[in-house]
């Protein structure tokens, strides 16, 4: 990586500024689901080994006015992230100001504070969102050095991150940051091959650009989820009242005679005559969806076919369920696949997002290679742009 990382730069007795991504679900005034706070722990527990003076800060949610701000807290994050570290994690309610600056001084090497939700600062006009000049340079001064650990906003150019980053000598990555470039740089620079892209999600509109990219890149790129279904119109066929954005068939068409039979779409779905859990539902082939039903998951046939070129790969990436995976009666295509991939000798790749909560909801999280932390980073990089985020680190 050409990128400074936490190994390169002196911890001890240094305050140590870190943009985390603990942006997580939330449950009942409790943290939901920790898998980010994990994946942030070997970077977070090197700092305290070498006695860096660890300021630990984060967004959760989006907060735009004072009623948004209900619920948002890091507070129960910070209770949460006590007992994964096993040391007390001192909470500052504040995003700046005396207090901030007080318990950041009285910090000793090896202790640990979080402060408040970055998000509080767009309250009044997007300071944190906006990247504003100010509030990026004044937390910059709260800390000796900066090191990015949160992939989930790497895409985004926010004053926690590239704010900080212009302010600091020293801004380097963290393990989890490292990480999640290793898997994704080598997926799509240097694949072992061959290479499967398997692609879902509602639209086409969201996967444009990813689309084009892995088409260049990938051997074989699978469609599944509500974006087929423009794609099997474009091909002729009548697909009922399955989602369909029908300014993008030209595009739908235009993808298909470019990639041959590279992009393979569903010759099965489960269609349904409502969109609801207790809805009527039936596998048919893609020639035969009904006018009045809508497709919302592919088939059996569909899976076993995708399951063939996936046995066969090397290197496997997946972003985005088959289907309306949310639904139990709409998630066998999903979880059909994620079993596929689980089950292959390939390197296997979760960009995020959905495709993460359904990874881990089968069942077979532990036998993905890598889970991504962050769904938007992670198309944005599959994409082949810059993540403003990593590009405002110091080169090495």
């Amino acid at each position: 990586m050409a990128k400074k990382t936490i190994e390169d730069i002196e911890l001890k007795g240094k305050k140590v500024l870190m943009r985390v991504d603990f942006n997580v679900p939330m449950k009942d005034g409790a943290v939901g689901d920790d898998n980010r706070m994990v994946q942030a722990l070997p970077t977070i527990k090197y700092v305290l080994d070498h006695d860096g003076k660890l300021i630990l800060f984060s967004h959760l949610g989006r907060v735009k006015t004072e009623e948004d701000k209900e619920g948002k807290s890091l507070k129960p994050v910070a209770e949460h992230l006590e007992e994964l570290l096993g040391q007390a994690v001192r909470f500052v309610p504040e995003t700046r100001g005396e207090a901030l600056q007080k318990a950041i001084d009285e910090l000793k090497e090896g202790e640990v504070l979080l402060f408040e939700n970055t998000r509080f600062e767009d309250i009044d006009g997007k300071k944190e969102s906006g990247n504003d000049p100010e509030l990026g340079k004044y937390w910059a001064s709260l800390g000796d050095v900066f090191v990015n650990d949160a992939f989930g906003t790497a895409h985004r150019a926010h004053a926690s991150n590239v704010g900080i980053s212009e302010n600091m000598d020293d801004a380097v990555a963290g393990f989890l940051l490292e990480k999640e470039l290793k898997f994704l740089g080598d997926a799509v620079d240097d694949p072992e091959r061959p290479f499967v892209a398997i692609l879902g999600g509602a639209k086409v509109s969201d996967k444009i650009d990813v689309i084009e990219a892995l088409l260049q890149k990938a051997d074989k790129v699978l469609i599944g989820g509500g974006m087929a279904y423009t794609f099997l119109k474009a091909q002729g066929y009548e697909i009922g009242k399955s989602l369909l954005e029908e300014d993008k068939i030209p595009l739908a068409k235009d993808l298909l005679e470019r990639a041959g039979d590279k992009l393979v779409l569903p010759v099965d779905v489960v269609v349904a005559d409502e969109f609801a859990e207790d809805a009527n539902k039936k596998v048919v082939s893609i020639e035969d969806i009904p006018e009045d039903w809508e497709g919302l998951d592919c088939g059996p046939a569909t899976v076993e076919a995708f399951k063939e070129i996936i046995d066969d790969a090397k290197t496997v990436v997946w972003n985005g369920p088959m289907g309306v995976f949310e639904m139990d009666a709409f998630a066998e295509g999903t979880n059909g696949v994620c079993k596929a991939i689980a089950e292959s000798d390939a390197i296997s790749i979760v960009g995020g997002g959905d495709s993460a909560s359904a990874a881990k909801n089968s069942g077979f999280a532990d036998k993905f290679s890598h889970i991504s932390t962050g769904g938007g980073a992670s198309m944005q990089f599959l994409e082949g742009k810059e993540l403003p985020g990593v590009a405002a680190l110091s080169d090495k």
